[in-house]
């Protein structure tokens, strides 16, 4: 079994298979798995609500708590696609292992087909190639290993996140 230095941080778009893909490489290395818009969920209710509520402002407030205590923690961390917005978050992440799961339009049309995701409610794909155009340059800049999740098996992924940041024995 690899062992990796932890935490890992996986970052990326809606739909790129973070919370997948962080539970099978948890679950490879032995480790816990954050989602932290789960988290998020547990403690303060559904995140369409909070957004309601709250406004997009009020959200990125309770992730960024929420997410920095999830850094501090010996787990595998996936982060939800906008928190990498957050200076601090940014921040925290420059001294992290990051990989930028990315995932083309096309391939990700179909897994957020039937989602409730507040930022994507009334756009639907074009929303979403808006939102992942304006937010690559910042997961470009934060990442350690980008792979693309578009045709690639969850396996595969981990393998390749393993090879790179894992202690071998």
């Amino acid at each position: 079994m690899a062992r990796l230095s932890l935490p890992v941080v996986l970052i990326g778009p809606m739909g790129a298979g973070k919370t997948r893909v962080g539970m099978r490489l948890a679950a490879s290395v032995g480790a816990s798995f954050i989602d932290t818009d789960a988290r998020i969920v547990e403690r303060y209710g559904p995140i369409p609500e909070i957004f309601a509520e709250r406004g997009e402002p009020g959200f990125r407030e309770l992730e960024r708590e929420v997410v920095a205590e999830a850094l501090h923690e010996d787990a595998v961390v996936s982060l939800g696609g906008g928190a990498v917005l957050d200076l601090d978050t940014r921040r925290d992440l420059a001294e992290l292992p990051v990989v930028w799961l990315r995932v083309t339009p096309q391939a990700v049309a179909s897994r957020l087909a039937g989602g409730g995701r507040p930022l994507l409610v009334d756009g639907g794909i074009e929303a979403w190639r808006r939102i992942n155009a304006e937010r690559e340059p910042v997961y470009a800049s934060l990442a350690d290993l980008t792979i693309d999740t578009s045709r690639r098996s969850v396996a595969r992924i981990v393998a390749d996140i393993t090879g790179r940041f894992g202690d071998h024995e």
